[in-house]
């Protein structure tokens, strides 16, 4: 990558427009090579959060920085760099959501078993009044209390599919859900920031009808590169973590119901030829 030079702005103006006026695939090469490091950054990013395979990211995000290559309009006077950025996260994302599988969760017959009846127990027993705590389950399922404690760990981590409920309430807001989503007209919400400047209305807005738990898990927990443990989460109100499941649940699907409103789904309409 280091071969390739950074191009001033208006090389970049010359080349695109060469691309979409002459077809010109020395131009397309030239902008595609000169920005090989913004996908590389964004891939580095993606992996840090998903550890995800970073070959594959950078690979998927190549296809989008030459979609954008392909699609870019210089006129709109909007950098390239910002324009080839939506459609290397685009590409990413779809990539993340088609290929993440549960990783590590069971590796032998006993753990998938384990893995595939936990969560359907402790629903059990929170229908029959008790705390499902993992004593009460081992006992249930007839294993060592560590092995409940071993993979309830397992689950609390990140390893998780993107499309997965977040929380135990069924038809819940899932992880892909709350992933930056904005409708077809990137061209000009790129131009004005528009996206950035309406999440953080939108998150204001709905501060005020949070409960103190919900305001907690949601600055600690959904809108931190750290996040806290439900464990964490749980002692510091005293209350169980399954309690806390449950109100990151309930807050996900009011961030869903308020965000919905202003943001379209993602969905393969982002990178499907018109």
């Amino acid at each position: 990558m280091g071969k390739f030079p950074m191009l001033k702005p208006d090389e970049e103006f010359e080349l695109a427009r060469r691309v979409r006026d002459q077809g010109d695939s020395d131009a397309a090469f030239r902008l595609i090579s000169s920005h090989l490091r913004l996908v590389v950054r964004i891939a580095m990013d993606f992996q840090r959060r998903w550890m995800q395979n970073v070959l594959d990211l950078i690979q998927e995000g190549n296809v989008g920085l030459m979609r954008a290559v392909n699609k870019f309009d210089p006129d709109k006077g909007i950098k390239f760099s910002y324009y080839a950025a939506f459609w290397i996260r685009a590409y990413i994302l779809k990539f993340i959501m088609d290929n993440w599988r549960m990783v590590k969760i069971g590796t032998t017959q006993a753990q998938r078993k384990l893995f595939y009846n936990l969560n359907r127990e402790r629903q059990k027993l929170i229908a029959e009044g008790f705390d499902p705590d993992a004593s009460v389950l081992a006992d249930r399922l007839g294993v060592d209390e560590s092995q409940i404690v071993e993979m309830q760990q397992r689950l609390d981590a990140s390893d998780m599919s993107l499309n997965a409920t977040v929380g135990d309430e069924p038809g819940g807001a899932t992880r892909m859900d709350f992933l930056p989503s904005v409708g077809p007209n990137i061209d000009d919400a790129y131009a004005g920031n528009e996206i950035a400047v309406l999440l953080q209305r939108k998150l204001q807005e709905i501060l005020p009808s949070l409960s103190d738990k919900e305001t907690y898990i949601l600055e600690h927990r959904l809108l931190t590169d750290d996040p806290v443990t439900l464990r964490e989460i749980g002692e510091k109100y005293n209350i169980t973590r399954e309690r806390v499941r449950q109100l990151e649940a309930r807050l996900l699907q009011k961030l869903k119901n308020h965000l919905g409103k202003a943001f379209s789904d993602f969905s393969e309409d982002w990178i499907r030829d018109e």
